[in-house]
């Protein structure tokens, strides 16, 4: 008889620092002991808390410990599991209050969330359809086909409120209608899961967590607009993720949940895999249903719309694996339960990748117009290493930054745009007053320039004007019509291009110049890099009041830029500095100033 149940994390971040081999060692351990008949091993999806992994849950307990490591593996078996011992020193501190945080459900990191799309991540064996259809699994699909009919699906997510999750915000009631409205024998599910923002991991984590909560969503979608197959289209390069939803297809087939005449209803619905390789063009809808069709990966012009005529030419709905998660709970619950969460226009909750200077990196879900205080100093912990909060980046490069100013703007769809952002797929990068923001923006130009497809000129030629003005900026060569030149050329992209990737790439430029054209002007007129970021505006200097002659710095000068003797005060020769900072890093004087 099982008393107790061993949950590692087996999400990307946490296998990435060696929970598998936790996971194998821990079953080593237990069948040491003799307990391998009373203790179950379980690998799970993403908890939430990435930067603590290996993350390892022990139930009925339901103790928390974070950062395993392999010779705490026998410890937690002999002492916990065996004798009933908590290993304190493995379980989690709280960095906001400080204390031992014996559960997650104790830790500030999770007590503001409420998680309805990463609800079983975590929680369930993901490989396992029973511990899914245990967890109300496909009760909602049951529900659909023998309860409600096809428009009644539609008006229930209609009235939830639901908004698309991959980023424009597009109410997803109203795009299965358009799609159920148009007239075809054939129709078609798309779920996009190539999600390439930098630092995002929403939807990844979903299908490493919880594959079949999608899947079910998908089958929900198909007989609300008439359709009999599905495709999702997903990332190569996301192996954790395309291994799980092919074991979760081919569960739900053996179970007669996909396929032929499900629940002996005669609604028939399949589910295909396509793996997408990379491009980030392919998470615009048009774009990736061309890239299904075996074509290059380019957006078409729209209308028509894919509601109306979408993959290999048929009516098709495109919608994003966050946006399925909450469909079967919209079912189950009701759409009065989703539409009690968020603000007037944003209904729900959204998931966000929180990363960059945070303390706590991690997958969180809150409801939507919770603030980005609540988020960053509450569930985040703040900024580490005394530094002051000074922007945050959401929609990734499609997305604005967010200044400290505002960091009590209650995040929803609308607000974000309304200060120059977006809600994008939900990543969420913090930036701390070390970071430079004309740097950020060209960091963010130089992805749209390497992904952009090529097809239209606003986006193929304009991207690449924008990120060279940025270049001459940041490389002290900046004039001040510069400045005037970035604004005109990113009304130009944003009204011109094709697709939404051209259209929103300027948005980090745009957003930086409205929030900290401070910095822009002082690397145009002053030469200089306020944040000490941008290599070629920098200059090392040596203070004389600090400098004990201690030659540290000189042996350590790749470049023999630093000359001094011993126990002399030393100069930096600037015509030889290749401003690397070994010097900066090295002193322990304090004696290096960097302006």
């Amino acid at each position: 008889m099982i008393r107790s149940h061993v949950l590692i994390c087996g999400g990307t971040g946490c296998t990435s620092s060696g929970s598998v081999t936790i996971h194998d060692l821990m079953e080593k351990e237990l069948e040491k002991a003799g307990l391998s008949d009373e203790v179950k091993v379980v690998q799970t999806g993403c908890f939430g808390l990435c930067a603590l992994g290996p993350i390892m849950i022990v139930y009925p307990e339901g103790i928390f410990y974070s950062a395993v490591k392999e010779e705490d593996v026998p410890e937690i078996v002999s002492e916990h599991l065996l004798k009933g011992n908590i290993v304190e020193r493995l379980v989690y501190k709280d960095s906001v209050t400080g204390q031992h945080a014996k559960s997650l459900q104790e830790t500030t990191f999770y007590k503001k969330q409420h998680r309805v799309a990463l609800r079983n991540c975590g929680v369930i064996d993901p490989e396992n359809i029973e511990e899914y259809i245990a967890k109300d699994g496909y009760a909602a699909l049951g529900k659909v086909l023998t309860e409600m009919t096809p428009q009644g699906v539609i008006d229930e997510i209609k009235s939830s409120g639901l908004r698309g999750r991959g980023g424009g915000g597009f109410p997803t009631g109203n795009k299965w209608q358009f799609a159920a409205n148009s007239v075809s024998d054939k129709k078609y599910v798309v779920c996009n899961a190539d999600e390439g923002d930098p630092g995002a991991f929403m939807d990844r984590s979903i299908l490493e967590g919880d594959p079949h909560a999608v899947i079910e969503a998908m089958a929900i979608a198909g007989y609300a607009i008439g359709a009999d197959e599905g495709y999702v289209y997903v990332r190569a390069e996301y192996p954790i993720a395309v291994r799980r939803l092919k074991k979760a297809i081919e569960q739900a087939r053996e179970y007669g949940l996909l396929g032929k005449n499900i629940f002996e209803t005669g609604f028939d619905f399949d589910v295909h895999i396509r793996l997408g390789a990379g491009a980030f063009v392919c998470g615009e809808e048009t774009a990736l249903l061309t890239s299904i069709e075996g074509k290059r990966g380019e957006p078409r012009p729209r209308p028509p719309f894919p509601a109306v005529k979408g993959l290999f030419g048929q009516p098709t709905i495109i919608n994003n694996v966050e946006t399925y998660a909450n469909v079967p709970q919209i079912i189950l619950k009701g759409a009065g339960w989703f539409s009690s969460m968020g603000t007037e226009k944003s209904k729900g909750t959204k998931v966000f990748a929180l990363g960059g200077k945070i303390t706590h990196t991690g997958l969180v879900e809150v409801p939507m117009g919770t603030t980005l205080r609540e988020i960053i100093e509450e569930i985040g912990g703040g900024i580490p290493n005394g530094k002051k909060f000074k922007a945050a980046q959401t929609g990734g490069p499609s997305g604005g930054c967010i200044p400290a100013s505002l960091v009590d703007t209650p995040i929803d769809y609308d607000n974000l745009i309304a200060i120059g952002s977006m809600m994008g797929s939900g990543g969420l990068i913090v930036m701390d007053e070390s970071d430079c923001m004309v740097d950020i923006a060209k960091f963010f130009l130089e992805f749209t320039v390497d992904e952009s497809c090529g097809k239209c000129t606003p986006c193929r030629t304009g991207t690449m004007r924008l990120l060279e003005i940025l270049e001459k900026i940041t490389s002290g060569n900046g004039e001040m019509e510069d400045i005037a030149r970035l604004e005109e050329l990113c009304n130009y992209i944003k009204s011109a291009s094709l697709c939404g990737l051209g259209q929103t790439a300027p948005n980090p430029v745009l957003s930086t110049l409205r929030y900290f054209r401070g910095e822009y002007i002082a690397h145009v007129k002053d030469k200089k890099c306020p944040a000490g970021v941008c290599k070629k505006l920098l200059s090392f200097s040596i203070d004389p009041d600090k400098c004990k002659g201690c030659t540290a710095c000189a042996r350590k000068c790749p470049v023999g830029a630093i000359s001094g003797k011993v126990k002399e005060i030393h100069v930096i020769d600037a015509s030889k500095c290749i401003k690397c900072g070994a010097c900066m890093s090295t002193c322990k004087f304090g004696a290096i100033h960097k302006g």
